[in-house]
């Protein structure tokens, strides 16, 4: 009886335990897991009872400012940044406020703005890279901070006063600088095993102004606008640096001359005057770019991370970078153990025109020739989702265009040529979502087309810089697209259009439900199998942050940050948004 009797408790705990984790669903990775899948389990909101979804509770930081934070949820509290590096913890039940922690600032000025995609959680701690060059670690259960390490230098600047370097152009002296490159760190940090992993932004932004027709983001090639982007490990109990990659590692920066992509897209370069070149600037890849924009992707089987990089420096103009600029606008894989590079394929040799693989990268299974094969998909600004072996590195296939395609990798001119996508994407940073059971990842994009100008600047002709190179948005046609993709050979599913360019990510759930936002503050569902919408919130800001879900008490819940993007145009806000189905109606 003794034994039966303790067979039916532990069966009973058993039983209990299960019970429990159904109960309860985290949100405790960036990417909801190592994969960066974004995909939520959780099926009580679908497609038959959205309709009822309601705001729950909202958070106001009283930070109004371009807001991209991905939230993160451990247990019954939510963790989340806001712009200008704080921290804050709320019950996830309720909103209410537990604790904040507020980043001492060195500066505001930042090379990209003040926004921040999100803070890890693990091992006690609460992690968040900073603008100002920091990675921090605070305690998750007071706020406390417990390690603080400096990362990068935000004085190692490369802008100069407009004065003499523009002279003469058509910017002349009435453009401001209001930005430019310099090191700063955006992104969401992942956790794996002992290590806090980040990268740093800003390495190849260009100089942005202020001018009378608008913004003008400049490329110079003279040698000063640019600096080195890498990605780096820290012990997550000291915040010691344990190692650190840089994108741009030396003179082989060069690479090949290549005259097309490697999927064979022509990329009209005059690959006889780049090598007639190639000896005077050598050294350029001191200064070559390469930003981390993203939170990488982790197989646990063999330990790599996958993460993109983003364009080499000068942006746009390439009179002083000859040859292909490795591993630039790559998508790369790394030891985690070591920093060492395992293999890169680059998306767009000598990229001259901004095409950042910024979107991150998600890991998944597809079926090529009745083999499963372990691939890691991206979103690219060049407007195709490329699947990849993640072992080799080499192209599985691309999918079909999910923007329009016009001109693309047209050479920059005097008079200009407008190319779509533009700088801004195709996919831009926003995360996408993969339903790895019904083979379909969702892409939140851009169609905002833009025009590239190559100008004299009129100088001594010794010098090494005799053009700047810049781009301007058109007036025309400007949208998104929401788009479904087939995993098993690229094929679209379907696609929506939406009012505006789509900036902040999407999240695909069990329930067969999509759901992304708008910068004009629409907040919306959309059936996964068709994309037609099914429900949506208006918020007083744009929505274009990631959104996330999460289950407590049974209660499934959804959550996004409602603050816009400054840059792109979006009113700006500070609320944290989560919305529930009433309790009658679960």
């Amino acid at each position: 009886m003794n034994a039966l009797t303790g067979l039916v408790l532990g069966l009973s705990l058993c039983a209990s335990s299960a019970f429990a984790a159904q109960d309860q669903q985290d949100w405790s990775l960036y990417g909801n897991g190592l994969h960066n899948q974004r995909f939520s389990p959780i099926s009580q909101i679908n497609r038959d009872n959205v309709a009822g979804l309601a705001l729950a509770w909202k958070y106001e930081t009283g930070i109004k400012a371009s807001f991209q934070t991905s939230p993160i949820v451990v247990g019954r509290v939510m963790y989340f940044s806001t712009p200008f590096n704080h921290v804050v913890a709320v019950d996830a039940v309720s909103g209410k406020e537990i604790w904040r922690y507020e980043h001492p600032l060195k500066s505001k000025k930042s090379c990209c703005g003040p926004a921040n995609r999100g803070v890890a959680v693990a091992q006690g701690k609460v992690f968040q890279a900073t603008i100002d060059g920091h990675l921090i670690a605070v305690d998750q259960t007071s706020g406390q901070l417990v390690w603080d390490t400096q990362v990068g230098d935000i004085s190692l600047s490369t802008q100069e006063t407009l004065g003499s370097l523009l002279q003469g152009s058509e910017l002349g002296e009435k453009a401001t600088l209001i930005g430019g490159t310099s090191h700063s760190f955006n992104m969401a940090p992942q956790v794996y095993q002992d290590q806090v992993i980040i990268g740093s932004t800003g390495a190849g932004y260009g100089l942005h102004l202020d001018t009378e027709q608008g913004l003008k983001v400049v490329g110079l090639g003279d040698g000063r606008t640019g600096l080195r982007g890498f990605l780096a490990a820290f012990d997550v109990n000291t915040g010691k640096e344990l190692w650190r990659w840089y994108s741009v590692s030396g003179e082989t920066w060069v690479g090949d001359w290549s005259e097309t992509t490697s999927d064979g897209v022509p990329l009209h370069r005059d690959i006889s005057k780049e090598i007639s070149k190639s000896e005077r600037f050598r050294d350029s890849w001191k200064l070559g770019g390469g930003s981390i924009w993203t939170t990488p992707a982790v197989d646990t089987e063999t330990g790599w991370l996958f993460v993109g990089t983003g364009n080499p420096a000068p942006n746009m103009d390439d009179s002083t970078r000859p040859g292909d600029n490795l591993h630039t606008s790559s998508l790369v894989a790394i030891d985690s153990k070591t920093g060492q590079l395992k293999w890169a394929y680059q998306q767009v040799p000598h990229d001259r025109w901004g095409y950042d693989v910024s979107s991150p990268p998600a890991l998944f299974d597809v079926t090529i020739q009745g083999e499963t094969v372990k691939a890691v998909g991206q979103a690219g600004k060049t407007g195709w989702y490329y699947v990849l072996d993640r072992e080799t590195g080499e192209l599985l296939f691309k999918s079909e265009p999910f923007v329009p395609q016009t001109n693309l990798f047209a050479d920059p001119t005097e008079e200009g040529v407008t190319v779509a996508p533009g700088i801004a994407g195709g996919s831009n940073w926003s995360p996408v979502s993969v339903d790895n059971q019904q083979k379909t990842v969702y892409v939140a994009a851009v169609h905002r087309p833009a025009t590239y100008f190559r100008k004299p600047l009129n100088l001594d002709s010794n010098l090494p810089w005799q053009t700047y190179s810049y781009f301007e948005f058109p007036d025309k046609e400007v949208y998104g697209t929401l788009t479904a993709i087939n995993l098993n050979d690229g094929s679209l599913r379907w696609q929506q259009k939406t009012r505006q360019p789509m900036l902040g990510g999407v999240l695909a759930t069990a329930g067969q439900l999509v759901f992304s936002g708008e910068g004009d503050g629409e907040f919306f569902a959309v059936d996964a199998a068709t994309g037609n919408k099914l429900w949506s919130y208006q918020a007083p800001y744009g929505v274009n942050a990631p959104p996330i879900s999460y289950q407590i008490d049974g209660r499934q819940y959804i959550a996004v940050a409602a603050g816009g993007n400054k840059l792109a145009g979006y009113p700006t806000g500070d609320q944290i948004l989560v919305f529930a189905l009433p309790q009658k109606t679960q």
